[in-house]
């Protein structure tokens, strides 16, 4: 405790694994942890119960991935989604969403309604060249913010009517406005300010936010009215995304990445790591398509 700040330490739970891990999320169907190597275009999943990871190979870049609700996977690709069945085979295809080859998916998330929002973000981080996709159920895609340059962390309240929002060079998470049954965004405002550079984030069912921190060694958590109160500390650099998995939503995941270090820089950069902070999560939201 430093402070009124509580001090926790996660710990590796696989070897290095990535080389940019990202978009950690609890398959509750299936039991699994899914994520990504992002620049690799791999699709990882690692089982609590055996420690076991696999991988898969899906294209250039794999970004964000999400459950289906009747079984499988979306996955939102460089510039397309991918639908995967429950037996991991494709379904369908979406896409291209857009043409520059400048720019490519990002981080996102499900809405209660069940439509997939994903940003995106310029590879060499032009800033306002990014924005916010919706997917659709029925395939359809939608564009519903601009104007942003890393669009990073997305999580849907369970009212559908805000979502707590990242675009990570303003170093704040925003709380987005959302029309719930229209699927557009009616307002942004500052929900809480971040020291450092925040990337993917986790709300728990006391209406907290877990965010990493790219460049700051941690995840910070946010209390219901945005402010500091525990900071997770990890043994490498670029912390990337928390999510809240198991059984009970009680072990809180992170992903890292080594992309950048130097060799022999941070052995254990690349590896997923868990903490069980002593709040649960909230089910993540499916994919209605």
């Amino acid at each position: 405790m430093i402070g009124d700040v509580r001090d926790l330490a996660a710990e590796a739970v696989t070897d290095v694994c990535t080389e940019h891990g990202e978009g950690v999320v609890w398959d509750r169907p299936a039991g699994l942890l899914r994520f990504v190597d992002l620049e690799a275009g791999a699709l990882m999943t690692y089982d609590p119960a055996t420690s076991a990871v696999a991988r898969r190979q899906l294209g250039s870049v794999v970004a964000c991935v999400r459950p289906r609700r009747d079984g499988g996977l979306v996955v939102a690709l460089e510039r397309s989604f991918v639908l995967l069945g429950a037996g991991g085979e494709v379904v369908a295809e979406y896409g291209p969403v857009f043409d520059d080859p400048g720019i490519r998916f990002n981080d996102g998330g499900c809405d209660p309604a069940g439509r997939f929002w994903v940003g995106t973000m310029a590879y060499d981080e032009t800033p306002g060249a990014g924005s916010v996709h919706r997917l659709d159920p029925d395939g359809t895609t939608h564009l519903v913010l601009e104007n942003v340059t890393i669009s990073n962390g997305l999580s849907f309240a369970l009212d559908g009517r805000s979502a707590y929002y990242v675009d990570t060079p303003t170093n704040r998470i925003d709380l987005l406005e959302i029309d719930p049954v229209a699927g557009t965004v009616t307002g942004r405002h500052p929900f809480a300010k971040v020291d450092g550079d925040p990337d993917g984030i986790a709300v728990d069912a006391q209406g907290g936010v877990w965010a990493a921190l790219w460049g700051g060694s941690a995840v910070n958590h946010y209390d219901a009215q945005g402010r500091l109160v525990d900071v997770v500390r990890l043994p490498c650099s670029q912390v990337t995304c928390p999510a809240f998995g198991g059984e009970e939503l009680a072990d809180l995941y992170v992903t890292t990445s080594r992309r950048g270090l130097p060799p022999g820089r941070e052995s254990l950069a690349g590896a997923l790591f868990r903490v069980r902070p002593g709040v649960i999560g909230i089910p993540v939201l499916p994919f209605a398509g």
